[in-house]
């Protein structure tokens, strides 16, 4: 009966849907009927309302959508969907001053002559257009009003023509910055957390530890990655595009001949080009360069281009003024003089403590103030003129509401999903699959592919994503990134607006063009650009680089990056390491050697200590290197051969914990029946019948499967121990040469406690014990922070201990004392004498293992490092071996 009900629950939901009944309402409405009707039969039928469930009661279920809603967006620190109706402000302002109608027409007159170019102009447009507005309807039906005409008019085939402009308005969709990748980013969140949980339990289940090493773990998601990894895959599909129409062109020019512009290319048109494309371009650098920079959130990034937009408005839109570009003019002025205070001072006000800072802190009072009376005076611009502000303000509150009442009618109908064991089935179905990951994954794709045809892309990204990815992240044989996953998603759901019969951008487009255009046509033309859309997508799912590696460079570049020792950067980092030492203009040996020559002749035993510890870390260090290779060479050597057992065995794991599951659902259900209960025989016989097919698959594991398991498992283990050998001895050659090095750098603070050493004899020998005793202690306290100082400070503390109240004994403390003063002459002596002696070769040696060896140690990573990294990182690395 569950799955009758789950039947019943998708039929309701895809009647709904078909009959054009509000998404917000069919997909709560279809959870609520289904869970009522179930809950019903149950009690009519059983006497429990709850016997039809998988698992849970009718009330259970029904609150749980509401419960996870508020559970997940009234978190503090959830605080992504913030950045929805400030994007979606931007956009329909910047749709309402008319932005898309200025490019349009410069764009036409500057690519008109290039075979296709009327084309090309529309997809540069839409590109423009889907970094700044991304609304897709306002796009087509711009494009569709202003340049389908010049197209028609200019013998462009209609399909061409219809096909491009559908095609160029749906780019809104994966260029950033797009609501749809924040709700991907949104879900996927979630969905990392259930993956990271099943990946642990796959890691204690196949190697019996309980505890998986975090290298190993899923990594999470947020917009401004989505937005970062989103970017190279949209500028991809715009060169897609544009090669497509031009190629079309040039081997068919009847369908899209060249289009001399009637004018002249002079500066008046150079002027009209800058002024068209400048102000996007601005506001698209502004919003995602200060995302990519790190700058600002992607909250934050929403509020600027909120402001831009407005700022925009204020001078594009027609009215009766005599400056238009006063206000923003004024907003540049105090942007600049804000820029100029940001680089010149320090701007913390909490620490502001000297007039310079103060000085700082006003000038960019003032640049601030200017930037806001330009977005007021913009505001209220927009508000006088055809009243556009409410107007958008209002389509910015409805849009929102839509989303939001989507996003907890989907939470109900997976809650409902969920309540008749479809989760479960969607699992063990994916997971049944042979071929592994891909298998799983192009079925997945598939699916939603199809349900494009169907669905819209907020529907798709809320109801299938939350089912399919922790499954999909789980995988540690492809241990695909969610950053990547949800790019691929987001290009495959963006095929959803251009295919039939409900493709959004069709309708949108029907709406504007012509009569002689028919629609039989557009059907037509959309077709290649699907067609190129699933090429971008297979490109991009075969090099997941173009999605992983701008987030990886962003952070890594960042000042909050990830420190040198972050487990998950250590097998780049020692690659690195490895490539770095095999360049032949490395001085990391050369350095070496040089520190094994340092003369400590009269310098302490603790100075030659821990020099000779140091380089003998080094050494053993590029020993441990060599290791790694060898044992890495070995892995390698072996895993043809192990690698198929161990997929087979695995697989048969996987269906043998599968029927564990369902087992273990029965036998509980059976433990509470009554024998008399109708379905005790047949629960009892199907709980024997899932022990002998358990038993069935158990028989196919190979016999020497554990023999082999733990040969391979020594080999990996092995190049796990050359690995940590040498992080061990790489972190002490620089650690120890470091100490070394501080105590050559304490010497001027040394040197600066002579004075006081000197009076504290005086003080010793007139002053009140107690007031002696704190200047022993304040002393001591002072040499304690300096590295080598140990002999000095233990005989002030002898001092200190002297002048007590338990012994008050001013001879003792004088000897002690003494002590102290010959202590600090013989280190002031080795002092002077290691600064010609020690330091430079000491310096020379540390600049030459920090880099390398001595990387791990330093503070932060450098910008080759972080380069390196973001490149090793970028792609997908097979964890299954140690599964």
């Amino acid at each position: 009966m569950e799955l009758f009900f789950l039947l019943v629950l998708i039929v309701i939901m895809a009647i709904a849907l078909g009959s054009g009944y509000p998404v917000a309402f069919a997909l709560p409405g279809a959870a609520i009927i289904t869970i009522t009707l179930a809950a019903a039969a149950g009690y009519l039928s059983a006497g429990d309302a709850s016997a039809y469930f998988h698992s849970g009661g009718p009330y259970e279920w029904l609150s749980a959508g509401v419960l996870n809603l508020r559970g997940v967006y009234w978190e503090v620190e959830r605080d992504t969907l913030i950045a929805i109706p400030l994007f979606i402000f931007m956009g329909i302002m910047l749709q309402r001053s008319k932005i898309a109608e200025d490019l349009l027409v410069t764009m036409a007159q500057l690519f008109g002559p290039v075979p296709g170019g009327l084309g090309i102009s529309v997809v540069f447009v839409g590109a423009l257009l889907a970094a700044t507005t991304g609304i897709v309807g306002a796009t087509v039906v711009a494009m569709g009003m202003i340049s389908l005409p010049a197209m028609l008019r200019n013998n462009y085939s209609p399909s061409l023509a219809t096909g491009t402009i559908a095609a160029s308005g749906t780019l809104g969709q994966i260029i950033p910055p797009s609501i749809v990748l924040i709700i991907l980013a949104d879900q996927l969140a979630s969905a990392t957390d259930q993956a990271s949980t099943a990946r642990k339990a796959l890691f204690k289940e196949s190697t019996g530890e309980l505890q998986m090493p975090s290298v190993f773990d899923v990594g999470s998601t947020s917009a401004g990655e989505m937005f970062l990894g989103a970017f190279v895959p949209g500028l991809l599909l715009v060169a897609i595009y544009m090669v497509y129409i031009l190629g079309y062109a040039i081997l068919k020019p009847s369908a899209a001949p060249a289009v001399p512009y009637e004018g002249k290319y002079d500066s008046k048109f150079l002027g009209q080009v800058l002024l068209t494309l400048v102000p996007p371009l601005a506001l698209i650098f502004l919003v995602l360069g200060s995302i990519i920079t790190g700058i600002a959130t992607v909250n934050q990034a929403g509020a600027i281009g909120a402001a831009g937009a407005l700022i925009m408005a204020g001078y594009r839109l027609e009215g009766d003024h005599k400056h238009p570009f006063a206000p923003a003019i004024t907003s540049i002025i105090g942007l600049g003089i804000v820029t100029f205070a940001l680089m010149n001072y320090e701007m913390n006000v909490k620490a502001a403590t000297s007039s310079e800072d103060f000085t700082g802190i006003a000038i960019g009072a003032v640049g601030t103030l200017l930037i806001l009376t330009g977005v007021i005076w913009s505001a209220i611009r927009a508000f006088k003129i055809a009243d556009t502000l409410n107007g958008v303000m209002m389509e910015t509150a409805k849009t929102t509401a839509l989303v939001f009442v989507i996003l907890l009618g989907a939470a109900m109908l997976t809650a409902a999903f969920r309540a008749f064991g479809g989760e479960e089935l969607v699992r063990e179905f994916l997971i049944s699959l042979p071929g592994g990951f891909w298998t799983q994954f192009i079925i997945v794709m598939a699916v939603i592919f199809v349900l494009g045809f169907f669905l819209d892309f907020i529907e798709i990204a809320v109801v299938v994503v939350p089912i399919v990815a922790p499954i999909l992240l789980a995988d540690p044989s492809a241990n695909i990134t969610a950053v990547w996953l949800g790019v691929m998603i987001g290009l495959n759901i963006q095929t959803s607006f251009l295919t039939p019969p409900f493709g959004f951008a069709l309708f949108y487009l029907r709406g504007v063009a012509p009569a002689t255009v028919k629609t039989i046509q557009m059907y037509k033309g959309v077709v290649a650009f699907i067609s190129l859309q699933l090429l971008a997508l297979l490109i991009v799912g075969l090099y997941p680089p173009l999605v992983n590696y701008l987030p990886n460079r962003s952070s890594f570049l960042s000042e909050s990056a990830p420190p040198p020792r972050n487990p998950r950067l250590q097998f780049c980092l020692d690659q690195f390491v490895m490539d770095e030492l095999a360049n032949p203009a490395n001085k990391t040996v050369a350095a070496i050697e040089l520190a094994k020559a340092i003369n400590v002749d009269g310098m302490p035993k603790n100075m030659g200590k821990l020099l000779k510890a140091s380089t003998q870390s080094a050494d053993q260090a590029l020993a441990a290197l060599n290791d790694i290779t060898v044992a890495e060479a070995a892995v390698a050597a072996a895993e043809p051969a192990y690698r198929p057992t161990l997929v087979f065995v695995r697989g048969l794991e996987k269906q043998m914990r599968n029927l564990g599951e369902h087992r273990d659902a029965l036998e509980t259900q059976f433990n509470r029946m009554q024998s008399d209960d109708p379905k005790y025989a047949e629960t009892e016989a199907e709980i024997a019948a899932l022990n002998a097919e358990i038993e069935s698959y158990k028989v196919l594991i190979p016999a020497d499967w554990d023999e082999k398991h733990d040969t391979f498992k020594v080999l990996t283990d092995n190049a796990s121990k050359a690995r940590n050998a040498y992080r061990r001895f790489a972190d002490r050659a620089y650690e120890d040469a470091a100490v070394a090095m501080a105590m050559l750098d304490g010497t001027e603070a040394y040197l600066n406690l002579e004075g006081a050493l000197m009076a504290l004899k005086g003080v010793i020998e007139t002053a009140e014990f107690e007031i002696a005793e704190e200047n022993a202690k304040e002393l001591e306290r002072a040499f304690r922070e300096i590295e080598g100082a140990d002999d000095v400070k233990k005989a002030l503390g002898d001092a200190k201990k002297a002048l007590g109240k338990r012994n008050q004994d001013r001879e003792a403390a004088l000897k002690a004392h003494a002590k102290a003063v010959k202590a600090y002459e013989g280190q002031k002596e080795w002092r002077a004498q290691a600064e010609t002696q020690v330091r430079a070769d000491l310096t020379a040696y540390i600049d030459g293992i920090k880099g390398t060896i001595g990387a791990r140690s330093q503070d932060s990573l450098t910008r080759d490092q972080a380069l390196y990294l973001a490149s090793c990182t970028a792609d997908h690395k097979d964890l299954s071996l140690n599964f």
